[in-house]
C-alpha cells in the first residue's frame, strides 16, 4: 500500500514537473517572439526622419561634438528603447540628451541622469550594475524596460507639440509589444502627459480625467496599470536638491513592491 502511495506521489509529482517546464517552455517562446518583434520595431525607430527640426539638430550635435568627447563617433539618430522585454516596470522619461544617449545610442548611458539613476536601478534589483557608459559596457536590465515619449534629441531638452504627435505612434506600438507592463514610472511631467495621452489615443479617455503630475504621486488605474510619478533626474533637478536619491529610490522600490503584487 505504502508503495502504491508513493508511487502515486512521484506521479503527481512528475505531471508537476512536467506541466512546470510546458509553461517555462511557453513564456520563453513569448519573450522570444516579444524581443524579436522590438528588435523589427526598433529598426523602424531608428530609420525615423520624421522631425526636420530634430534630424538638423542631432546631426548638427554629432558632427561638432563636445569637447569632451571630440574623439567619439555620435549615435546623432533616433535613440530606440533598451530592456527586458518582459519587463513589468516601464520607464518612461522624455527624449535623449544631446551628448548623452543621442552620443551612446542607449537611454541614459553616458550623462549625468543616467550617473544618477542607474546606480539607484543596481540597488533596487533591476540593472545588473551601477554603471552606463556606452551601449558595450555590459549593462542589462531586468523586469525593466527604458524608452522615450521623444526619440530624437531637441534643441534646450524641449521637444516641441507637433514632435511629440509625430512619435506618439511609436510609444502606442511599443506599449503594445510590452505586454507584461504593470508599472509606469513617468519621469518629468511631459513624460506623465505623454501617457495619459497613450491612454486617450487607446480609448481610455474616461481613466485620464484628474490625474495631476507630482512627484511621487501614484495612480492605480483600470487597465491594470499602476502610474507612478516622478521628478526627472536632470542634472537640473539632482544637483539642486530638488530630486534626491532618496526620493527616486523610492520610486522605484514601490515600482518593485507593486510588481510583486504588493500595495
Amino acid at each position: 500500500m505504502r508503495g502504491e502511495l508513493d508511487g502515486q506521489t512521484g506521479d503527481r509529482k512528475g505531471a508537476r514537473d512536467l506541466a512546470g517546464r510546458r509553461l517555462n517552455d511557453r513564456r520563453a517562446a513569448t519573450i522570444t517572439r516579444m524581443s524579436r518583434a522590438l528588435v523589427v520595431f526598433n529598426r523602424e525607430v531608428i530609420a525615423c526622419c520624421k522631425c526636420p527640426r530634430l534630424v538638423e539638430y542631432r546631426g548638427k550635435i554629432g558632427r561638432e561634438k563636445r569637447r569632451a568627447y571630440i574623439d567619439h563617433e555620435y549615435w546623432a539618430r533616433p535613440v530606440p528603447g533598451f530592456g527586458d522585454p518582459a519587463a513589468h516596470v516601464l520607464v518612461l522619461g522624455l527624449a535623449p540628451g544631446a551628448h548623452g544617449s543621442n552620443r551612446t545610442g542607449r537611454p541614459f548611458t553616458g550623462d549625468a541622469s543616467g550617473k544618477f539613476m542607474y546606480p539607484i536601478l543596481h540597488k533596487v534589483g533591476f540593472a545588473s550594475q551601477p554603471n552606463a557608459e556606452h551601449r558595450d559596457d555590459g549593462l542589462e536590465l531586468t523586469d525593466c524596460y527604458i524608452t522615450a515619449a521623444v526619440r530624437c534629441a531637441p534643441p534646450d531638452n524641449k521637444p516641441l507639440p507637433s514632435e511629440l504627435a509625430n512619435c506618439a505612434p511609436y510609444l502606442d506600438r511599443e506599449l503594445a509589444l510590452l505586454r507584461n507592463l504593470k508599472v509606469v514610472v513617468a519621469l518629468g511631467k511631459i513624460a506623465f502627459d505623454a501617457y495619459l495621452s497613450h491612454l486617450k489615443r487607446s480609448g481610455s479617455v474616461a481613466i485620464t480625467s484628474g490625474l495631476a503630475f507630482g512627484h511621487g504621486k501614484r495612480y492605480d488605474l483600470p487597465n491594470s496599470v499602476t502610474l507612478l510619478a516622478s521628478y526627472h533626474p536632470s542634472n537640473q533637478n539632482t544637483a539642486t536638491g530638488r530630486l534626491t536619491a532618496a526620493m527616486f529610490e523610492a520610486v522605484f522600490r514601490a515600482a518593485k513592491k507593486l510588481m510583486n503584487g504588493g500595495k
